[in-house]
């Protein structure tokens, strides 16, 4: 093996592809480094629920007996990858960060795990979550560290995904996003989070928070990894209808085209009212980046979002006890008191409110297709200020307009089911890492990964990684 141990764990998903491809590294290597990896650093982390290491040295030498007699099945062929504890894992536990479901034990796969193991990835185990993927983990869990500085936010709901692949511990993990919980970790964590349409994945054998806002998503190191992946994992599924039937685009192709010509949107006053100056210069550096490529930056006006973004708690209570109805509150006792919060308001929610709800969501659904008629891309942040510290988490129940800052870019697209790419894009004084979101029309996850990469090859804010002295320096 002519890799450097250094940098075997912070190689991105399609480089390890390509060295495996070319037989520079076995699966059964990088399984067993990734492995021992984990056990040095995650007792500190806790990104792990659980580690699946004999299963995945299975899956490891199954992918390299089959690459060694010329049956390569792609990109993800014995590349070591983690689900989030919400998926199921046949025969394997799935809590969904609960204690309530913390004996269930799936008879099948998610579709979407399915599917990755079909393509010969190696699963390394179950990534922790936040409770039922809502807003807090449960009072019994400990929360994954964030390994930039583990005195600062991880990110929800899809933590643990994040800090894994951002320590070196996958090299890439699935993820769901119900209002920022792709984007918010990968922002938090200096890494590339892609959020499909509503309905471009598969949502059999996922826990659901909401259903209608739940997209399931990925978590990796580049826009091109993301696409790898998602390339996976999206299409029809018989046993989920809601999937959509559209055929699924080659990503890995997009990838590899420019940005000349694409109409990328920005309306400089939704991204800059109340937004610091770092993310206010993370956003002018990008729109710069891609104006030197040759897109086109376009002023336009965003729809007010204050009436999305309040709706998007009480949306999501409804559908949160909708999914908890079979043990809540038949067993409220074992929940935490942030999910058995928001269940109980869903459960007071008069239909006539919910009701106005949807409709209010499918105007502005249909004023954001309509600004797509006119831009390919649309420019914003991700939140409006630094990265958090986590004793600003701990006031959030006490401060509801920071709630609504922080989800001001992120839920809307939950309720119209846009899609969005999350970029790296700078870090803040204090060193923590700042990101940006691309969002396009319904279906054009190619042109976030088209975009993604074209700003990652003409920059390196991806290709930087935390070090086991940052999460180690508290």
């Amino acid at each position: 093996m002519d890799i450097r141990a250094d940098d075997l764990h912070y190689l991105e998903l399609t480089e390890l592809a390509a060295c495996i491809k070319a037989r520079k590294i076995s699966p059964p290597e990088v399984t067993r480094a990734q492995l021992d990896r984990i056990a040095a650093f995650d007792s500190e982390l806790g990104s792990y629920v659980r580690v699946t290491a004999d299963a995945a040295m299975a899956q490891a030498e199954t992918a390299h007996a089959e690459i060694a007699a010329g049956r390569y099945r792609g990109p993800l062929h014995g590349v070591p990858i983690a689900v989030k504890d919400l998926f199921w894992t046949k025969n394997t536990p799935t809590a969904a960060g609960t204690i309530v479901h913390s004996d269930f034990r799936p008879d099948e796969d998610a579709t979407v795990v399915r599917r990755l193991t079909e393509a010969g990835a190696v699963v390394l185990g179950k990534l922790q979550l936040t409770e039922g993927a809502y807003s807090d983990h449960h009072p019994s869990v400990t929360p994954p560290k964030n390994p930039w500085h583990p005195d600062y936010w991880p990110g929800i709901s899809s933590s643990g995904s994040a800090v894994a692949t951002a320590a070196g511990l996958c090299y890439g993990s699935l993820a769901s996003d119900t209002g920022g919980s792709i984007r918010w970790p990968s922002a938090a964590n200096g890494l590339t989070g892609l959020k499909p349409s509503w309905g471009r994945v598969s949502r059999h054998g996922v826990f659901e928070l909401a259903a209608t806002l739940d997209h399931v998503g990925v978590i990796a190191r580049s826009a091109a990894d993301a696409g790898a992946m998602l390339g996976i994992i999206a299409g029809p599924d018989h046993a989920d209808p809601t999937a959509v039937l559209d055929p699924v685009p080659d990503y890995l192709e997009a990838a590899e085209q420019d940005v000349r010509g694409l109409r990328i949107g920005f309306d400089a006053k939704w991204s800059s009212d109340g937004v610091d100056a770092a993310t206010q210069q993370v956003q002018a550096e990008a729109i710069e980046a891609f104006r030197a490529l040759g897109a086109d930056i376009v002023d336009v006006q965003f729809p007010d979002v204050k009436q999305a973004v309040a709706d998007w708690v009480p949306n999501c209570a409804v559908e949160a006890a909708v999914a908890h109805e079979a043990t809540y509150p038949a067993r409220k006792n074992e929940y935490g008191p942030v999910l058995a919060g928001v269940i109980e308001a869903g459960r007071a929610l008069s239909a006539l409110d919910y009701q106005k709800i949807l409709l209010r969501r499918l105007e502005l659904r249909g004023r954001v297709a309509s600004l797509f008629e006119t831009i390919d891309l649309l420019l914003i942040p991700v939140h409006p200020f630094p990265p958090l510290t986590l004793a600003m988490i701990r006031t959030l129940g006490e401060q509801p307009e920071l709630i609504a800052r922080l989800q001001q870019y992120t839920c809307p697209f939950n309720m119209t089911g846009h899609p969005t790419i999350t970029l790296p894009g700078g870090f803040s004084a204090t060193g923590m890492p700042i990101a940006f979101q691309l969002v396009a029309a319904n279906l054009h996850e190619a042109t976030l990964v088209r975009a993604g990469a074209a700003f990652q090859r003409v920059t390196s804010w991806h290709r930087r990684h935390p070090s086991p002295s940052s999460w180690r320096q508290h």
